[in-house]
């Protein structure tokens, strides 16, 4: 990924985007390092910087997660067809990169709204007949489950892996494990369902901090980042059996290696979890 940027490249900005607005993908990009954001978006990543000054961890650890959860799902779990909800800006190491280089005939959708998104994944996809963007509001699942081109794309009658990976703390509703069920619903037996979701862990000085972060995620340009309780976050997998370890920090979903130093309270932060569906 390139380093950071001040400028705003607006002869690169693609129709529809509203750069007076943050996006959700755009600040996840400025918390990665990259170049397709704005100064509104930069806005959101160093006001969380304030109160937590490793705040760009808590992306790290969800990208490093995501990356382990699609390579063993298809190479350990033999996951032909992935459902990718809320995408965010192509970057090093999509999940149709890790799957394709284990299985090259896996399909991926991916689902976005964000027009730069689009327009990025498009312009990367093109050349790419086993993988495509649709867009759709992936808190409106069965806007999502019903799009042609995802029934077109995917065989609901066949295992299924969809990630909602970094998605569901910008969902503000107290509804969202229902949500997740509709999901669970469409899929078949022997799917799996992948999620990373920012954390509060009740204990008092991490707490303080998930409050901290959530209050600077909330109030800002994007207005949204969530912190929700394992109870909450479990319950979004609904009747999934847990892969193990289950639910726990993103980092300690099957390491590439051993932790040579505690994570830190920022990581500590973020958890993840992959639940098969029987």
């Amino acid at each position: 990924m390139s380093s950071q940027s001040s400028a705003t490249y607006p002869s690169a900005v693609p129709v529809g985007v509203d750069i007076s607005r943050a996006s959700i993908a755009r600040v996840y990009d400025a918390f990665l390092g990259g170049k397709d954001n704005f100064e509104i978006d930069r806005q959101v990543f160093e006001n969380v910087k304030k109160v937590a000054p490793g705040a760009a961890e808590l992306a790290l650890a969800n990208r490093d997660f995501l990356i382990r959860v699609a390579r063993f799902l298809a190479q350990k779990a033999g996951i032909r067809q992935y459902l990718d909800l809320g995408s965010g800006l192509p970057t090093a190491e999509n999940t149709h990169q890790v799957v394709q280089r284990i299985a090259p005939a896996a399909r991926v959708v991916y689902v976005d709204n964000d027009p730069m998104v689009l327009a990025h994944a498009r312009a990367l996809l093109e050349d790419n007949p086993d993988t495509s963007i649709v867009t759709a509001d992936i808190f409106q699942p069965l806007e999502v489950l019903g799009d042609r081109i995802i029934r077109d794309e995917l065989d609901f009658t066949a295992p299924i892996a969809l990630f909602q990976i970094g998605t569901l703390h910008h969902y503000l509703g107290d509804d969202s494990a229902a949500l997740m069920q509709t999901y669970i619903d469409a899929l078949a037996p022997g799917s799996y369902v992948a999620i990373c979701h920012f954390f509060d862990p009740e204990e008092p000085e991490l707490t303080e901090l998930a409050e901290q972060m959530e209050d600077k995620f909330i109030h800002s340009p994007m207005g949204s980042g969530r912190f929700r309780t394992f109870p909450e976050i479990e319950a979004m997998f609904g009747d999934l059996e847990m892969v193990p370890p289950g639910l726990v920090a993103a980092d300690d979903w099957w390491p590439s290696g051993p932790h040579l130093a505690p994570l830190s309270p920022v990581r500590r932060c973020v958890v993840g979890g992959v639940g098969r569906k029987k």
